[in-house]
């Protein structure tokens, strides 16, 4: 089983940082981001579960569930990790997408 701590703890701070985030940051950007990583995330989840099936895109739930779904999406997909290579692409992936959000 691969260690898949780093990705947890990266998700867990922008997840708190978006959650601390005031509304008007959610709204100019930083909520359309975190729906971004999230999909992104699910999208590799699910392409590594079943590589043949066409993926399925994550919901809009709303800027307020924006932390919610990248801490789900990153959850399956770190319970399908293999390497310590892919959790470190998974880690930079959320990495830059909270620069991007700028939270």
């Amino acid at each position: 089983m691969v260690d898949t701590t780093p990705l947890t703890q990266a998700v867990d701070h922008f997840a708190d940082r978006l959650r601390a985030a005031p509304q008007s940051r959610l709204q100019r950007g930083a909520a359309a981001e975190a729906l971004a990583l999230a999909r992104e995330l699910a999208l590799r989840a699910q392409r590594i579960e079943d590589p043949a099936r066409e993926p399925r895109e994550m919901p809009d739930a709303g800027m307020f569930a924006a932390a919610d779904q990248v801490l789900v999406a990153a959850h399956d997909l770190a319970v399908v990790l293999t390497s310590e290579d892919e959790v470190a692409e998974a880690v930079r992936v959320v990495e830059e997408a909270r620069q991007r959000a700028g939270v």
